[in-house]
């Protein structure tokens, strides 16, 4: 356990779409106060969390991954098994509206 991994444009492909385990990717920016909110929520997500993973992928820095995924506003939260996004979460949202969410593509 532990908690979210950085991801960018370069090792996207690597990390999300050829790992075995389902992946939440959080898309997100500095200068974004909602994507500051679920920081916190994301972070114990990640550490409470063995089944899935929880990664992180700065928009302003990546805009090739943000958009070919059509992410218009942010926070997104994408998830992904194997090697497509199965389903979104956009904005603030519970952490237990995310958790199942995700379980119920594990």
């Amino acid at each position: 356990m532990g908690g979210p991994i950085t991801v960018s444009d370069k090792d996207f492909e690597e990390m999300v779409l050829k790992s075995d385990k389902v992946v939440l990717v959080d898309f997100w920016a500095a200068w974004c106060g909602p994507c500051r909110m679920m920081a916190p929520v994301l972070d114990e997500i990640s550490e409470e969390n063995d089944d899935f993973i929880v990664a992180k992928l700065n928009v302003d820095e990546n805009p090739a991954t943000a958009s070919a995924y059509r992410i218009m506003s942010i926070p997104t939260m994408g998830i992904f098994k194997n090697g497509q996004m199965v389903d979104k979460i956009v904005g603030v949202t519970p952490k237990q509206t995310v958790l199942n969410k995700v379980k119920a593509y594990i």
